[in-house]
This record gives structure tokens, sequence and C-alpha cells, in this order.
């Protein structure tokens, strides 16, 4: 067989048809399979996925609404007495109740959570802003005065919260919110600070912050505009964890009686009102130590939603 037939049959068996690719759509192959999205918005969306956390978003949102909205529109006072309808069970007229003087359950325990609530935010913030100070400086400079600040964080940390809120109250003579929100974050940064530093630990050798560093930024600077940013995530599930602490702290001084006083009142000093009628009308104390779990719990299970949506090795 010579050289052209061969060519011949070659010719005749392959068919370019056969070499076409199927079922591809060269059209969009530069298309992505989804949208870009920004960190942020994808840590949204996977919290938004956690049904438990959104549940407990839900749950604060109407917690923190009630305490806003149902003193202000209550036909019931919060201090006014009334003494032929003392101890009352929850009716129709009072949801729930009324306590040892009248006065009207349901409006007293939502002004009370406004106390607790705002708190356990505004502890849980100071304590944030200031470990975040404290330990992004000491993440910053480390060596010697890294050690030093760390001596001082541990000796703070060594000294028991309910000994300082007691040596605050008999120093300055007062049980007022500024006082109890003083004595708990006068030592409560110390672990938001070692959290920090250890976070910052690694970013202070980034290549940015050395960048900084040469052209001048002040040490306050790069730890506030670049250092702690970069730490958002972190303090974010820390805070939202420290903010059952603050109300739980709280609550438990006002009811052995070093937190808020009258004409004050709280979830905490409720309950502690309510002990001595325990046995005989619980519910005087059910409903502020139900509203105390509810918020504990809801901070508690989003606090684990923030942090299974901000871990970066989670996301996909």
């Amino acid at each position: 067989m010579n050289e052209n037939a061969v060519n011949s049959i070659q010719e005749e068996a392959l068919d370019p048809k056969d070499f076409q690719i199927q079922g591809a759509d060269t059209a969009s192959a530069e298309l992505f399979a989804r949208k870009p999205v920004t960190y942020w918005r994808d840590a949204w969306r996977r919290f938004f996925e956690n049904k438990l956390a959104v549940v407990a978003l839900c749950l604060l949102i109407v917690i923190t609404l009630c305490t806003i909205f149902v003193p202000m529109f209550s036909s019931h006072s919060i201090s006014a007495h009334d003494l032929l309808n003392r101890k009352q069970w929850p009716s129709a007229q009072h949801w729930f109740g009324t306590d040892d003087l009248g006065r009207d359950l349901f409006v007293r325990v939502w002004a009370g959570g406004r106390v607790s609530i705002i708190i356990g935010v505004v502890g849980a913030a100071i304590v944030a802003v200031v470990g975040c100070i404290y330990g992004g400086i000491a993440a910053y400079f480390g060596g010697k005065v890294d050690m030093l600040m760390m001596r001082i964080v541990e000796i703070l940390s060594s000294v028991p919260n309910l000994l300082v809120v007691i040596m605050m109250s008999v120093v300055l003579e007062s049980s007022s919110i500024p006082t109890l929100l003083f004595a708990m974050t006068v030592t409560g940064w110390c672990p938001i600070a070692r959290l920090v530093r250890s976070q910052m630990l690694q970013i202070s050798r980034s290549e940015y912050v050395m960048a900084a560093r040469l052209m001048g930024v002040s040490p306050l600077k790069i730890v506030v505009r670049h250092m702690i940013p970069n730490t958002f995530s972190v303090i974010i599930v820390a805070v939202t964890f420290r903010i059952p602490g603050f109300i739980f702290g709280e609550a438990f001084l006002s009811y052995v009686g070093l937190g808020v006083q009258p004409p004050n009142t709280s979830w905490g000093a409720l309950s502690s009102a309510a002990q001595s009628s325990l046995l005989y009308y619980p519910y005087m104390m059910f409903f502020p130590a139900l509203l105390i779990a509810l918020t504990m719990l809801s901070f508690t299970l989003m606090g684990d939603g923030l942090r299974d949506a901000l871990d970066p090795k989670l996301r996909r």
C-alpha cells in the first residue's frame, strides 16, 4: 500500500466533528461561580445561616425594646405604691403580679432590665477599649515593656472582683451605677488585654506595621489604626462573651446588697427583694430570674455564632 492510499484512509477515518467540545459554554467561561464578597459580608451571611444565633439576636432585640418602651408607655408607674393590691398574683391587670408594696412588677422588671443591660453593654465596651489599647501597646513595644505590663495584669487579675467592689463602695461611700461600673471594670479589662496582646504579637512584625514605623508614625496611631482593626473579629467575639458576665455580676452584687440601691432597681435587686417571699410568692423572683437567664443565654449563643462566622478557617 502506497503513501497516498494510507493518507486517504486516515482522512476518511478522522472526522473533525468527533473533536468538538460538547456541553461547554465558551461565552461564560470567564464568569465567577458567585459574586465576590468581602470578608465582613461573608461573615454576616454565615452568621445568619446559624439559626440559633439569629433566634438569640431577635430575642435580645425584643428584650432591649421592651426595656426601653414598656416603662415609657405603661399605664402603671414604676414606684407608685398600692397597698390594697400588694402581693397580687399575675392577672390581666398586672401581668407579672405586684410586689410587697403593691407596685406593678411588669413595669419594674423591664425598668430593671435597663440597668442590667446598660451595665453589661457599657462595662463590656469599657474593658474592650482599655484592654485593646493596653494589650496593643504591650505587643507593639515588646521586651521589658511587655514583661512589665503583663506582670501588672497578673497582679490585678489575682485580686478578687468582689473585694474590689466592696472596697470601692466603702471608699467612695456610694453604690450608684457609675461606682458599680468602675468597680467591675477596674480589673475586668485584664483578660481582654491578654487576648489582644497574643493576637497583636503576630501582627507587630507584619510588613505594613514595619512600613508605618519607618514613615515615623507614632506608636499609638500604629496600634489604633493598623493593629487593632486587624483583630476586630477576635475582639467582637470576646466582648460578646463578656456582656453576660457583667450582667450576672451586677445581678449577684445587687442580690447580696452591694449593687444597685433604691430608688433604682435591676433584675438582681428585684430577685433580692423577692427572696423573703420566695416560698409563698415565687412569681416575684421567677420573672427577673427568667430574664437574666434568657439574656445571658442569648448573648452566649450569639457569641458562638459570631465566633463561627468570623473564623477565617471556616470561610468557603
